[in-house]
């Protein structure tokens, strides 16, 4: 049987189903403070709001960002442990986790 290089494998029973470990990420040390960053690159020119610094892992960022996105009254997303918000409202975040007694600092424009 002859392999051409150009084609790619798209089944194989050799290997069967492997579940490759999952490498656990570090949480980011963070210097206490929560920073809201706006974004809209590669969006559309629609604005996002980022926040990074928040020091939880995985579990507790889905939470906290479900409790944003409520309040907020609209989407977003938890990556690379930060929080996507879809809202230019930054303020209405910031005042949201000062009550929740972090320290917050608007970042960027």
């Amino acid at each position: 049987m002859r392999i051409d290089p150009n084609v790619s494998l798209v089944y194989s029973t050799d290997g069967g189903k492997i579940d490759q470990p999952k490498a656990t990420a570090e949480i980011p040390e963070g210097d206490g403070i929560v920073r809201i960053h706006k974004d809209s690159k590669g969006r559309k020119g629609k604005g996002v709001s980022v926040l990074k610094g928040l020091g939880l892992n995985e579990k507790e960022l889905k939470v906290l960002a479900q409790k944003l996105k409520k309040q907020c009254g609209c989407g977003g997303t938890v990556k690379d442990f930060a929080i996507e918000v879809q809202t230019d409202d930054r303020e209405k975040i910031k005042l949201l986790l000062e009550k929740m007694n972090y320290t917050v600092k608007l970042a960027g424009g």
